[in-house]
């Protein structure tokens, strides 16, 4: 790729994530008092998150089995309100003994 195409491509993409960030801005004056509105806009992070992520959890290990037993027992942690590290810990182990069990069987 030529550098002049590469910078007309890196212009474009720099153009549009900008516009997309600004035109809220731009348009929005005051103070949204709509709650469905603002609930909306509450949990987009944590959506936009959990829908990066759960995928990338689902093929990690390159083995179903094994990601799905990670996750599961990364999520029942969690659930318990427990540190993040201890969730991660949890999630490694879970792996690892299900992978170790799939190449005894």
């Amino acid at each position: 790729m030529e550098t002049k195409e590469f910078l007309i491509y890196l212009l474009v993409m720099a153009g549009s994530t900008y516009l997309i960030r600004a035109i809220p801005f731009a348009a929005i004056r005051k103070k949204i008092k709509n709650t469905f509105i603002n609930s909306f806009l509450y949990y987009i992070p944590y959506t936009v998150l959990a829908a990066m992520t759960f995928p990338s959890a689902l093929y990690a290990t390159g083995n179903i089995i094994s990601a799905s037993v990670g996750l599961a027992a990364a999520i029942l942690v969690s659930l318990k309100n427990k540190n993040l590290t201890l969730v991660a810990v949890t999630a490694c182990v879970a792996v690892f003994l299900t992978e170790l069990l799939l190449q005894l069987l």
